[in-house]
This record gives C-alpha cells, sequence and structure tokens, in this order.
C-alpha cells in the first residue's frame, strides 16, 4: 500500500511543498491528497486527519506522521537517498535542514510563499537583508563544498526539498541571493518536480483571504499569472 500524503494549496503551502517535492524527486510513490485553506485558520477542519491541526501529514498504513521534518525524518529510515551517502554531505544536509525549519523567521514573515505573483517589494528590513545574506552563504557553501548541481552534491536530497519554497520566494520577491545561489534556484525551478507543482499552483482558482491579505502586505502584486 503506498503512503498517502496530505499536503494544501500548492499556491501558498510552503510546509506542504517540502515533503511533497522530495518523494516525487526521490520516485517514492503516494497518493496525492489536497485539503485546501478555506479560512485563516484551518484547526477544526484539519484536526480530522492531523494531529496538530495542520498539514503535510502523511499516511503510512496505521500511523499518522505530521510535521515537514518528522515526515522526512521517517521517510529516511526507509528511503535512503533522502539524505546524501557521502558522510561530510549528509552532517551539512543535516545541519541545514535543521537551520531551515527552525530559523529564517524574518524570510517567512515578510515573504509568505505565492508561487502565481511576482511582488515588487517595500524597503526590505535589516533582518530580512540578514536572512537573505545568510541564505546566499549556505546554498554558496553547499555548492562549493560538495560539487552541485544540488546544494549537497550530485543528487538531490532533503536539503533540497526543505530550501524548495525559499526558490519560489526568491522569484516572487526578487531576492537577491547573488548569482551563485541563483544559479541553484534556477536550477531548481528547472526541476521536474517543481514544475509540476507550480503548474498546478497557477491552475489553482481559489484563493483564501488571509493568505492573499499577507502577501499584498509584503508589496505591489505587478503580476498574477494563476488561473482566474
Amino acid at each position: 500500500m503506498p503512503y498517502t500524503l496530505i499536503t494544501a494549496n500548492r499556491n501558498y503551502s510552503s510546509w506542504s511543498l517540502r515533503p511533497w517535492v522530495l518523494m516525487k524527486a526521490l520516485a517514492i510513490p503516494f497518493d496525492d491528497r489536497i485539503e485546501p485553506f478555506a479560512h485563516s485558520t484551518n484547526y477544526a477542519a484539519f484536526s480530522s486527519f492531523s494531529p496538530t491541526g495542520q498539514v503535510p501529514v502523511l499516511i503510512d498504513g496505521e500511523r499518522t506522521l505530521w510535521d515537514s521534518l518528522g515526515i522526512t525524518l521517517y521517510l529516511a529510515d526507509r528511503h535512503p537517498a533522502v539524505w546524501p551517502q557521502d558522510e561530510a554531505a549528509r552532517a551539512f544536509a543535516q545541519c541545514a535542514v535543521a537551520e531551515m525549519h527552525s530559523g529564517f523567521a524574518t524570510l517567512r514573515n515578510e515573504c509568505p510563499m505565492n508561487v502565481g505573483v511576482r511582488v515588487e517589494m517595500d524597503m526590505p528590513s535589516p533582518h530580512l537583508n540578514r536572512d537573505i545574506a545568510r541564505l546566499s552563504e549556505l546554498w554558496g557553501e553547499g555548492l562549493k563544498r560538495f560539487g552541485g548541481p544540488f546544494l549537497a552534491g550530485p543528487e538531490f536530497s532533503a536539503v533540497d526539498a526543505f530550501y524548495a519554497p525559499v526558490v519560489f520566494r526568491v522569484r516572487t520577491y526578487g531576492l537577491d541571493v547573488g548569482p551563485v545561489a541563483r544559479g541553484w534556484a534556477d536550477h531548481m525551478l528547472d526541476h521536474p518536480a517543481m514544475r509540476e507543482w507550480e503548474a498546478a499552483a497557477l491552475a489553482e482558482t481559489w484563493r483564501e483571504e488571509s493568505h492573499e491579505a499577507e502577501v499584498g502586505a509584503a508589496g505591489r502584486i505587478i503580476e498574477d499569472h494563476r488561473a482566474s
């Protein structure tokens, strides 16, 4: 029996993207179930299948796994390609995943994921500039140390999945991460799994008011590529 992965809107749900793109890129079979955001808080609806009332959730038989990191660790025990095989690359990838999971709060708050639009930002805050500089440093380190084209070497792994939502943010808000880091972001945007997610995001016709307000607060929307 394949896994079932429960995610939310392709356009907004950055946490959903992480395990989804990981499983797609590594060809781990799963049934794809979408539960759209209908309100600013969806706890009541999502708590019927999620212990936290949030997505993503992975169902494996009688087991329910929650949180993008928890799901990734569970998959890694069963699918060796989740982490790089090289020990140094694996250590880097695990630390970078942990940093993404617990850090970059300003980036999340000031640049919410919205795949289908392009935003002309107001003046970035010093804290956002600090997060952008750290992204450039971190991505550049991985590419230099392990030779690319992915962050921890020649193969897609969990660290690429965890920064995949940031790739869309870089494009949406025109964030200047420098040429090396931007090269990796462009490589990721061209990955078949990322293209599949983006196509689904652009095809979505539903909108959720609070998510739309968040991106509107970040600056002026100058392009909207989503289906009307």
